[in-house]
């Protein structure tokens, strides 16, 4: 166990970022940026760049000015997802350029996610863009998705990170990925493959249900918190009325459908329900009452 923490110690003084500001403690807040549909995808509606990235910028600033405290930029509009053998060079393209005016614009920790289960698309994009983070649904193991059969690919993408001299973007990766079905792995518990992804470096555990806007269990989320010395994010079904209870066993949440207008992920994101939802934070972090 010393010697793992050494390990990580290494590690960690190799490639400090602001994401750490994120899973520090203290329930930080992750909004997240749905992108529309980019050129390429069938939802696509024809829309020029420019239009896509002000959509793009403007959901970013209204969680800004909501007060949360990073961001993360994800394809969700591209759907039906692709595999990532499947991805074209499109994707990454677009994604970079709507996480760098983010970026530029709200100055926010921010990471990216690219769909489905990208790594090294992601990687690319982070380290193109200046994002601190990726999301890697399945970094570890394999699982059967919406889009088929899905690896976790952390051997090769960590090598790649080290290609492109990103070690300082963190790999925030998902212990029972949503959207699938786990059969192949339903021999081992959940707390086993947490602790696959600190076993193959991977910087933070996420938690989630089971698909887009569902509420984590409780109960698999003290599995996950229990099984790993990794900071615990919840990554799906945040709300007002339930993010006091995540708080013992989360150092932050990723949010975003709860904060859209009608609570749909695919609508703009609504600035006084980003507000609402910060001050119920706020009072979490001070231990007042609701």
């Amino acid at each position: 166990m010393a010697e793992e923490s050494e390990e990580r110690a290494g590690k960690e003084s190799a490639g400090d970022g602001r994401w750490r500001q994120l899973v520090a403690g203290g329930l930080r807040v992750i909004g997240v940026v749905h992108c529309p549909a980019f050129p390429g995808s069938p939802r696509y509606d024809g829309r020029s760049p420019a239009a896509l990235y002000e959509a793009v910028v403007a959901d970013a600033e209204r969680y800004a000015r909501g007060g949360v405290d990073g961001l993360i930029v994800e394809n969700h509009g591209d759907i039906p997802f692709l595999r990532p053998q499947d991805l074209g060079v499109e994707t990454a393209a677009f994604l970079a350029v709507a996480t760098e005016r983010v970026l530029a614009a709200t100055g926010l920790p921010t990471g990216v996610n690219i769909l489905a289960n990208a790594p090294f698309h992601a990687l690319a994009v982070a380290r193109a863009s200046g994002a601190d983070f990726v999301r890697v649904n399945q970094w570890t193991n394999a699982y059967v998705a919406n889009e088929g059969l899905l690896d976790g690919d952390a051997a090769r993408a960590l090598r790649y990170r080290k290609q492109l001299g990103a070690e300082g973007v963190a790999i925030f990766a998902d212990a029972h990925v949503k959207h699938g079905a786990h059969a192949l792995t339903a021999d081992r518990p959940l707390a086993e493959l947490a602790r696959d992804l600190e076993f193959f470096d991977a910087d933070v555990a996420i938690a989630t249900g089971h698909r887009t806007g569902d509420a984590v269990d409780p109960a698999e989320l003290a599995d996950i918190a229990g099984a790993v010395s990794l900071p615990v994010v919840v990554g799906s079904g945040v709300t007002r009325e339930n993010v006091a209870s995540l708080h013992p066993h989360a150092s932050a949440v990723i949010i975003g459908s709860s904060l859209k207008v009608g609570g749909q992920w695919q609508n703009p994101v609504e600035e006084e329900r980003v507000r609402s939802f910060m001050e119920e934070v706020i009072r979490i972090r001070e231990g007042s009452p609701s």
